[in-house]
């Protein structure tokens, strides 16, 4: 499918049963979709439709440098296959960001519709987690970048589940808890004991899946 501004992009679209609700996923700055697919698994297991594609420079999306605009352009590009191709309504769709993708899914809740928003290992801005440290964010994504969460969260009125874990040495817990109280209500913080920044769903096991399912299950009847 195409970006917004016409890069070609790679994904998987994973259907469900009809009418179930569609997670579109936008995934985290390290690796690609493939390092996804335990978890992608999963989500198929609680029986949502899903979603995940690469970013331009990633996997098999076309080898564009990629940058904080063209991210968002791709998840723009992204939601519009869902809904224009494969004729999906807005109301079935939940937005998934994790990480750097919390930021990327952010910003497409300010373009587009969806019933519902989950962030996990979120950050508020680049300028918060540089003031703490530079691990784990690549200097190439500090140049230039600013992926301001902090300031889509005001804007937006659809349900939100915040997730961070509270051992996550990358994006400390702190930035998380800003992420969460700068959000508008409604909105839902769920902390996993014992989870750092990539394995909040092996950590969490069941019970983050239950957490999720029934976040998805009460935004969709709202």
């Amino acid at each position: 499918f195409q970006s917004t501004d016409g890069v070609r992009l790679f994904g998987w679209y994973v259907e469900a049963r009809a009418e179930r609700p569609v997670l579109l996923w936008c995934h985290g700055n390290a690796g690609n979709i493939i390092n996804r697919l335990e978890n992608l698994k999963y989500l198929c297991q609680m029986g949502l439709s899903v979603f995940l594609f690469d970013y331009r420079g990633y996997g098999k999306s076309q080898k564009y440098d990629p940058n904080e605009d063209g991210l968002y352009q791709d998840a723009v590009g992204a939601y519009d296959y869902l809904t224009r191709i494969r004729k999906i309504r807005p109301e079935r769709i939940v937005l998934f960001g994790r990480s750097l993708g919390a930021a990327v899914a952010g910003e497409l809740a300010t373009q587009r519709a969806a019933s519902a928003l989950i962030l996990e290992s979120s950050f508020p801005s680049i300028e918060a987690v540089a003031k703490f440290h530079y691990r784990g964010m690549p200097v190439h994504w500090l140049l230039g970048a600013e992926f301001r969460l902090i300031d889509r969260l005001p804007q937006l009125s659809l349900p939100k589940l915040i997730i961070h874990g509270d051992r996550d040495d990358i994006i400390p817990i702190e930035l998380g808890r800003q992420v969460f109280e700068t959000a508008k209500p409604p909105k839902d913080w769920y902390l996993i004991p014992g989870a750092d920044h990539n394995n909040t769903y092996q950590v969490g096991g069941a019970a983050y899946f239950r957490r999720l399912g029934e976040f998805i299950k009460k935004a969709l009847s709202a």
